[in-house]
């Protein structure tokens, strides 16, 4: 990726100034599209992975700045809502000025104090409308006043396989603006905002009304620059602490070099006068006259550019907003770093080596969404699988300066939310190893390198910086085993077997730690027992289908890695204990309709040092926090990760049919309007959902604590499993409902809560793609699967992706494999039971055969 960098740099050289003025965004897909009464949630993330971003909103405004190292939901830049940043459009011919907004909603013109939302003083335009395939967003305005009509075009470029390339600190906007009369007009577009370095939302020092306000920037000053084909305002400061978190650059640019004119200041900012001086400067011609003495410590610049547009005729007006803030703590006291800010040495470097790449970029980011969009997945499986994506470029994921990848489970307004890359809550997401297996393999690293200790117990939650068993000191029991299959995927997706060798004495550690004395599986026969720490931040005690099947899956997936390792006796302990504890789930914990839990007191056990959080602090004899004889909604989740490490099926496949059809039938609420819910709602009303868990068979008084609650990661990997068991429908109903609470009225597409915003749990919806095609890829074994269903079909393996079309002709099927990006090492192509032996391809190459013609299988 460096060689191709440096040679696009030596050749955006010599063609910056030629061709940056002239690029304009391709047309852009489009997967969903929301009008006027679904735009009030929405928040696009402009952003790169590790980046921090900030969010295109449903109407166009820019929000959510959390470009500072931490979350900022809310966070418009500065305290009042009049002077956030914005951009605005002038027509010199009618003397008419408007910011780059929709309409305000009703229910947001009401406050008692005046000033109910950003920008609330600004003309706005009458219409609005948000099309988008993520990454890609588009705001449509119009308006019976104004002559033209404008159409916001927002992303940040998503390479899968390409990390650096997906995690560049930019916005790029575009306002393309069309002319709807018959005579031409002269338009200017501008962006204004104040400097607002040091401030990053969060709150830390008494105003004099004695409450708490974000902390205030100080010597802040802008600076015009044009260079290399960029013309625009640099901001940085000269008080902020160079080594607090709200300390770097930003920079405003574009690539015109014609009908340019800017500001680096305003007047001082008493009763918002920076805001009347500016709007008065830009509406008298559109254009902008310099101040050249700062008139505030946080000094609002501003950037226009003016074009003449002809009858009909539209004209794009690009701008790059570009940021570098180097002092990232994650969860950690010390400074761990930003990976992205060491290819930089400041926002203005990002945007002098990003803007000439981008053409590039976004014809790769298109490439990879209409392979997709144009797939013949359903429309909810795109987007449920698509638009999740945006989880990996929000607060929720960042980058130390080493390049390793960990995540919050997700992030609160102003904080992160439950740190340390959570092994129960990460175990669901397939995003990272399918689109970026390099980063996937990091997190692995991370997990068996530094979280686990010299016992074989690896934390759920690591600590930062890295230090080796550094952690909570507590293992889940879901976690741990979760781990074990994560690397089984990893090593297959990769085919890199030297990775494997490099950890494979820890990973069989890890296993072992299951079999210790008061562990999980003392006695190796196959069924977990004991203190079993999980994902619903409870202990369960007894054997219950949630941990068992995450067992029997590392069970399995160890017995491979042991075998490729050749160690047989090892792989021959797994195979034994897989056995015994299969056949004893199904002969003891299956119901007749699902699978449940056997309840044990610990009182009297001997509990293993590290398998018990605390949490259960209740008399022992009759431990509360229990799933019992309830119907969990993703009791399953072993075999769902069974199915995408294409490990087969754990228990009795008749049993996993039934239990997820009885999930459907007592776990499924066509409406939320009569359920009891003592926690948290994350779905209401009308809303249609599956339920944490049902109890048709008797409720135990005190269940585990989430119970009532609805959670988007654990409807998917229960949907998903109906996918892989051809309950086709009913899954894809799941989706579906899951997918229509997200409308962009009620909630942000872009946003699947769970505890935080960006959940990482919910990035389990890629797997929906994987279920449907049938996808499976082994780099070891070089062979790749699909099933035999016609079609065109995105695929990834995390280094390679492309599409798969299978075409029935008479009684055959004609299949082509497409790489496009990265290189697919490849033995044969399996369709359903059938084989084809294929040859090894590079991006751009295809690969044709034919079958006889095969059902869905």
């Amino acid at each position: 990726m460096k060689k191709v960098i440096v040679l696009l740099l030596v050749f955006a050289a010599f063609t910056v100034k030629a061709q940056s003025s002239l690029w304009h965004p391709q047309a852009w897909p489009v997967l969903k599209r929301y009008d006027q009464q679904h735009l009030t949630r929405i928040a696009l993330p402009l952003g790169g992975i590790g980046t921090g971003t900030v969010s295109l909103g449903g109407r166009g405004q820019l929000q959510d700045w959390e470009i500072m190292n931490r979350p900022a939901k809310g966070y418009s830049t500065v305290l009042t809502g009049n002077t956030a940043p914005f951009f605005a459009i002038h027509v010199l011919e009618t003397k008419k000025t408007k910011a780059l907004l929709g309409p305000l909603e009703s229910h947001e013109y009401q406050h008692m104090e005046g000033r109910p939302v950003d920008h609330h003083g600004l003309p706005r335009f009458a219409n609005a409308s948000f099309e988008t395939a993520y990454p890609f967003g588009q705001v449509n305005l119009s308006d019976a006043t104004m002559p033209v009509s404008v159409r916001i075009k927002g992303f940040n470029p998503l390479v899968p396989t390409d990390a650096d390339a997906s995690g560049l600190p930019i916005a790029v906007l575009t306002y393309e603006v069309t002319n709807t009369g018959n005579q031409p007009i002269t338009v200017s577009v501008c962006g204004s905002m104040h400097n607002f370095i040091g401030r990053d939302g969060s709150k830390n020092h008494k105003s004099w009304k004695g409450e708490l306000e974000p902390q205030g920037a100080k010597q802040n000053r802008n600076q015009f620059r044009q260079e290399n084909g960029l013309t625009g305002i640099y901001m940085y400061s000269d008080g902020v602490d160079k080594a607090d978190a709200a300390w770097g650059t930003v920079a405003l640019t574009t690539a015109e070099s014609q009908g340019v004119s800017y500001r680096t200041s305003s007047v001082t900012n008493a009763w918002e006068n920076a805001l009347l001086d500016f709007w008065d400067d830009f509406s008298d011609d559109g254009k902008l006259t310099e101040k050249t003495t700062p008139a505030d410590e946080d000094p609002m610049a501003s950037l226009a550019v003016q074009k003449t547009i002809g009858p009909n005729q539209t004209q794009a007006f690009t701008f790059f907003l570009t940021w570098h803030f180097p002092n990232r703590f994650g969860w950690s006291k010390e400074r761990v770093g930003n990976y992205y800010t060491t290819q930089y040495n400041d926002a203005w470097a990002v945007a002098d080596k990003t803007v000439p790449l981008l053409p590039k970029l976004e014809q790769k980011t298109l490439q990879f969404v209409n392979a997709l969009v144009q797939s013949s997945y359903p429309d909810e499986v795109k987007e449920a699988a698509l638009f999740n994506t945006s989880t990996l470029r929000s607060q929720t994921v960042f980058r130390t300066e080493d390049g390793r990848m960990f995540g919050w489970e997700g992030i609160m307004d102003d904080v992160g939310s439950c740190q340390g890359s959570c092994t129960h809550v990460w175990n669901y997401e397939q995003a990272t190893p399918f689109l970026f297996g390099n980063l996937a393999k990091t997190m692995r690293d991370v997990e068996f390198n530094y979280a686990m200790d010299d016992t074989g117990l690896m934390s759920f939650r690591v600590g930062l910086p890295l230090k080796k068993g550094f952690g909570g000191g507590v293992a889940a029991a879901d976690g741990q085993m979760g781990t074990i299959m994560k690397f089984y995927r990893d090593w297959q997706l990769s085919g890199d077997t030297d990775f494997l060798r490099r950890y494979w004495p820890q990973v069989k550690q890890a296993l072992a730690f299951a079999w210790v004395p008061g562990g999980w599986d003392a006695n190796r026969d196959g069924v977990m027992e004991g203190a079993q720490h999980n994902t619903m931040d409870v202990e369960y005690f007894g054997p219950n289908p949630q941990m068992q099947l995450w067992y029997l899956g590392a069970l399995k997936a160890a017995s491979a890695m042991a075998t490729a390792m050749n160690d047989r006796s090892f792989a021959q302990t797994c195979d034994q204990i897989f056995q015994k504890g299969s056949t004893w789930t199904d002969a003891n914990l299956f119901n007749g309709d699902y699978y449940e839990q056997q309840v044990i007191s610990p009182a009297g056990h001997l509990i293993a040092k590290g398998t018990f959080s605390g949490f259960n602090k209740v008399e022992q004899n009759d431990p509360a926090y229990q799933l019992a004889k309830g119907c969990l909604v993703d009791q399953l989740v072993g075999q769902f990760m069974a199915h995408v490490c294409g490990l087969g099926y754990l228990v009795n496949p008749d049993h996993i049919k039934t239990t997820l059809k009885s999930i459907l039938k007592y776990n499924y609420r066509a409406s939320m309007t009569d359920h009891f819910n003592n926690m948290r709602s994350y779905a209401l009303g009308d809303e249609a959902s599956l339920l944490m868990a049902s109890w048709p068979k008797g409720r135990p008084k005190v269940p585990f604590p989430y119970f009532s609650e609805v959670m988007t990661g654990f409807e998917y990997t229960a949907a998903i499993g109906m996918l892989y068991e051809n309950q086709t429908e009913p899954g894809l109903l799941c989706i579906r409902n899951i997918r229509n609470r997200f409308d962009g009225s009620k909630r942000n597409p872009f946003d699947e809560a769970e505890c935080g915003h960006h959940y990482a749990r919910a990035m389990v919806s890629w797997a929906t793609t994987l279920a449907l095609s049938g996808f499976q890829y082994s780099g070891v074994s070089q062979v790749m699967q699909f099933n035999g269903q016609e079609g065109t079909y995105f695929w990834s393996n995390g280094y390679a992706w492309g599409t798969c079309t299978k075409t029935k002709q008479a009684n055959k099927l004609q299949v082509t494999l497409t790489v496009l990006q990265g290189q697919l090492p490849l033995k044969s192509l399996e369709i359903g039971d059938k084989r084809l032996v294929a040859r090894s391809l590079k991006e751009g190459e295809s690969f044709a055969g034919t079958l006889n013609y095969l059902s869905n299988k």
